[in-house]
């Protein structure tokens, strides 16, 4: 079953990863959403992050899961942008994706069925 997640950037500016090389580098709402949407429905940046773990084989696969069919929607409001996300993966996931994408820089604003 898919979820709606409810996400705010409230400063694009500073939702960025840790590591440049796994974070976001959109500066407008529609290519933050393309970002996302891109790291839900395949693997690659799972798989980048993975191979810059001390112990590749050691990290839970479970955290490497994909959703074809997500959808994330972008919008500027204001100073701060909002997405909104439906998928079928899980809350964990989602949100270790996000920390890579964008560090700290994010807010999960609200959780609904889809």
């Amino acid at each position: 079953m898919a979820t709606r997640f409810y996400i705010r950037l409230p400063d694009a500016t500073r939702a960025r990863g840790s590591d440049a090389a796994l974070s976001f580098s959109a500066v407008s709402a529609e290519g933050f959403a393309e970002q996302l949407q891109a790291a839900l429905r395949d693997n690659a940046l799972f798989e980048r992050w993975k191979a810059r773990q001390e112990d590749p084989d050691a990290v839970d696969p479970a955290l490497g899961a994909t959703d074809p069919a997500a959808s994330v929607h972008g919008e500027q409001d204001d100073l701060h942008i909002d997405l909104v996300v439906t998928s079928t993966i899980s809350g964990t996931v989602l949100k270790h994706r996000l920390r890579l994408l964008a560090g700290g820089g994010w807010e999960l604003r609200d959780v609904t069925s889809a």
